[in-house]
């Protein structure tokens, strides 16, 4: 079983007992947290889209530890202007290790076959009138 949740501005494909690093949440370690904007259920082929979200469904993880990723060396030059700048940034991240997918209803899934294709039906258009008329 996997979800895709939406946190930070971001989507985190999340599966049960997996380590993920997100964007800083004001947590503690040891603490929990419940992801409800979960955007996408799968689960031995099933498959369910929300639109935008799942209602009722629900990830939760357990925060790890609150941590500082690599730094990443912004350099800018000028050629020929004798200028330049170097910055550094450590972005600060969470991680946490998800505990369980809770789905709003499983009989609601769908396989990828079941849906339709593409758009609806043509919607019907009145006849114009001719142009010589």
């Amino acid at each position: 079983m996997f979800a895709v949740i939406r946190t930070g501005g971001k989507q985190y494909r999340v599966t049960p007992n997996a380590v993920v690093k997100i964007e800083k949440l004001e947590a503690e370690p040891g603490a929990t947290v419940t992801f409800t904007d979960v955007l996408a259920l799968g689960a031995d082929g099933m498959l369910t889209l929300g639109a935008p979200t799942i209602p009722g469904a629900g990830v939760t993880a357990r925060v790890i530890a609150q941590e500082r990723l690599d730094k990443v060396i912004v350099f800018k030059k000028r050629r020929r202007q004798n200028s330049r700048r170097k910055h550094g940034h450590r972005q600060h991240v969470t991680v946490l290790r998800v505990s369980g997918i809770a789905p709003a209803q499983a009989a609601n899934m769908s396989t990828a076959e079941e849906r339709p294709a593409g758009p609806g039906p043509e919607p019907e258009t009145a006849p114009t009138p001719s142009e010589g008329e």
